[in-house]
């Protein structure tokens, strides 16, 4: 119980979280699971012996789909999360953006 409120309260050294408005749960669910049908179409197509390219042209588009969906994480993160924690004087948070940028361009 102790663990729960401690991260109610927003302690630094656990899990942060972020509440989600229901427009943008909405949206991000949606990408998800439209990638998740993606996943199960190319598992198909391999379980069907689809020809290579074929497969290689669908696993191209489950690519493009997650990088939006990251793309759109990232842009409501830096929009919400970054731009409160900046005007709170919390510098860190742009230490852990240009970290998680950097994971992001590998």
């Amino acid at each position: 119980m102790e663990n729960k409120q401690t991260q109610e309260d927003g302690c630094q050294c656990c899990h942060k979280t972020k509440e989600r408005s229901d427009k943008e749960y909405k949206d991000l669910i949606h990408r998800l699971n439209r990638i998740e049908g993606q996943i199960r179409g190319i598992r198909g197509m391999v379980e069907k012996d689809a020809y290579c390219p074929e497969i290689l042209v669908q696993v191209a588009a489950a690519n493009a789909a997650l990088n939006s969906f990251n793309k759109v994480l990232l842009a409501n993160h830096i929009r919400t999360c970054v731009a409160r924690d900046i005007r709170e004087g919390k510098e860190e948070t742009i230490d852990e953006l240009v970290a998680t940028l950097q994971k992001l361009m590998k």
